[in-house]
């Protein structure tokens, strides 16, 4: 090549590059522009409420309690939640709550919410004295200014006023107050156990005493948290997993016998083979969920189908695949000892593809424990049913977080159980994950 053209070579390639480095940014920005434009990133500053994160993240380790009066009658109930399985026994009150002719709820910081014959008042330091009328024609409300603050929401047949200290709600029929706490009250026992309330020496010294079974039932079985219900939905889950796993497991081994080239000489059979695995790894686990929840029903084996078939496709390609590469030089040992076809594969074949096949499944059965979650809270059963439960009440978020922590630890149990039983199998160590 003389030097003219190798001069005129390497600035065409010069000028490529050149244009490369300019064209690639180009294509990203315009991209990301055209991001920026069709998902509206300009009003979600708008669209985001600070005051609903930040309750949302308050409800998430903390409590609130319901002090409601019943504006008809004058009657008054105190609940956890507002729930009846954590209301107060009639004539009871938390120290903050005094009941009487008239019913004095102290929210803390000399907030003071008051339940009169016909009024409920709202004195709120800094600010005044909020008095309210609820009837027949609606809400009366008399404020301490003739401004009202962006806290307070008025109309004719309604007034939410919110606070740091809490949130009082008044309607024609019903005048409700919410008092926040920290913690996850009840979690372990419910007002109604002979041990609420107790501390950790004194729940010891009874447990000691010979009541040790029935602290524990009392927590077992209780009706705010469900513990029992949570523990038995954490083992559908991992079920639904395992069992959706290791069949997908069973069913693709012969099937990779007949995708795999040195095993099935005939062209169509494993055309037809690698197909069917092409399907059923192509349709989503989600998918398969919807369809069979509509031939079988809901429930945890619908959930096990829909990754055992998932799982089926991608277990029956990775295998097909091993088979191919395995050792020819095996086999031709086992067969020259006269080994039947069916021994061949067992002691030639099965040692070498072990530790494929026991990594990969593995590796799934602790990422269907994830998939599962989300399985379960369509096919309505395991820990992702309760965590739908509890997000489409929008009032008790502690649960979800409690449901949130229990599938983290599920999963990193189940990645650890996973990485120790491969070392175990596959690499021999006595060592742990």
């Amino acid at each position: 090549m003389s030097m003219a053209s190798l001069q005129a070579s390497t600035a065409t390639n010069f000028q490529r590059k050149r244009l490369m480095g300019f064209t690639v940014p180009a294509v990203i920005l315009i991209y990301f522009a055209y991001i920026f434009v069709v998902f509206d990133m300009s009003g979600l500053a708008e669209r985001v409420s600070i005051e609903n994160t930040r309750t949302l993240v308050s409800d998430a380790y903390s409590y609130k309690t319901h002090v409601t009066r019943d504006n008809r009658d004058g009657g008054v109930s105190i609940a956890i939640e507002g729930e009846r399985k954590g209301r107060y026994a009639e004539g009871t009150a938390p120290e903050w709550v005094a009941l009487g002719t008239e019913t004095l709820v102290d929210l803390g910081d000399d907030h003071i919410v008051t339940f009169g014959e016909t009024q409920v008042t709202y004195d709120i330091p800094g600010y005044g004295m909020i008095v309210t009328e609820p009837g027949r024609t609606g809400v009366n409300a008399t404020f301490p200014t003739d401004e009202i603050p962006e806290w307070i929401n008025a109309s004719k047949n309604r007034v939410s006023i919110t606070t740091d200290a809490g949130r009082l709600t008044v309607t024609r029929n019903r005048s409700e107050v919410f008092r926040y706490a920290m913690g996850w009250e009840l979690f372990f026992f419910t007002l109604d156990s002979p041990y609420h309330g107790m501390g950790f020496g004194t729940l010891l010294s009874h447990a000691a005493n010979g009541e040790a079974g029935a602290i524990w039932s009392d927590f077992w079985a209780n009706k705010m948290w469900r513990h029992a219900d949570v523990a038995w939905a954490l083992f559908e889950t991992i079920l639904m997993a395992f069992l959706g796993t290791f069949g997908a497991a069973i069913i693709a081994l012969p099937l990779g016998f007949l995708a795999a080239k040195n095993f099935t000489p005939l062209g169509g059979v494993r055309f037809a083979a690698r197909r069917v695995f092409d399907f059923l790894r192509g349709v989503d686990g989600l998918i398969w969920t919807i369809v069979l929840s509509r031939a079988f029903g809901p429930g945890p084996m619908t959930g096990s189908l829909a990754i055992l078939l998932t799982d089926t496709g991608s277990f029956g390609k990775m295998f097909s695949e091993a088979l191919e590469n395995v050792d020819g030089k095996q086999i031709e040992g086992i067969t020259s000892t006269g080994a039947k076809p069916l021994q061949r594969y067992r002691f030639g074949v099965i040692p070498q593809i072990t530790p494929v096949l026991l990594s990969q499944v593995l590796y799934y059965l602790e990422s269907n424990t994830r998939s599962a979650t989300i399985i379960g809270a369509i096919t309505g059963g395991g820990i992702g049913l309760l965590l739908t439960q509890a997000i489409s009440t929008q009032k008790d978020w502690e649960e979800v977080t409690y449901y949130i922590v229990l599938i983290i630890v599920m999963v990193m149990m189940m990645d650890t159980f996973s990485g120790w039983l491969r070392s175990k199998l596959i690499k021999g160590d006595e060592g742990g994950h």
